[in-house]
């Protein structure tokens, strides 16, 4: 089993930034892909980011590409997620994921790949 502790959200303006964190624990925390997805009022949850469990690899939606940077401290069980340049359309809920097993430089953007969930931290950006 793998817990996940989102905090960081908040209420900024457009242009302002923010960082997400992911806390896991558990037993398998050190070895899980990790993931963020996000769910807008009314929408589906999406994909975000993904990083690798040894943080090697990363990908993101075109959406955030040059403004959210995914990162992980393994040391500390910790995801980030790094936001800059926040518009009116990244408000949502932001979730943390975690994949049970991983392998080595693989990153997951479904959320049917992810076993392991947060309860999300909302971020509105007020433009």
């Amino acid at each position: 089993q793998v817990q996940l502790v989102e905090s960081g959200g908040g209420l900024v303006q457009t242009g302002d930034s923010l960082r997400l964190s992911c806390v896991a624990s558990g037993r398998t925390s050190s070895s899980s892909a990790m993931g963020w997805f996000r769910q807008a009022p009314g929408k589906e949850r999406e994909f975000v980011a993904a990083i690798s469990r040894d943080g090697g690899n990363t990908r993101s939606v075109d959406s955030v590409k040059g403004r959210f940077t995914i990162s992980r401290d393994n040391a500390k069980n910790t995801v980030y997620l790094q936001m800059n340049s926040l518009k009116s359309e990244d408000t949502a809920v932001y979730y943390c994921a975690a994949r049970g097993f991983s392998a080595y430089g693989r990153t997951y953007s479904q959320q049917s790949e992810y076993n392991f969930w947060g309860q999300g931290t909302q971020v509105t950006v007020s433009s």
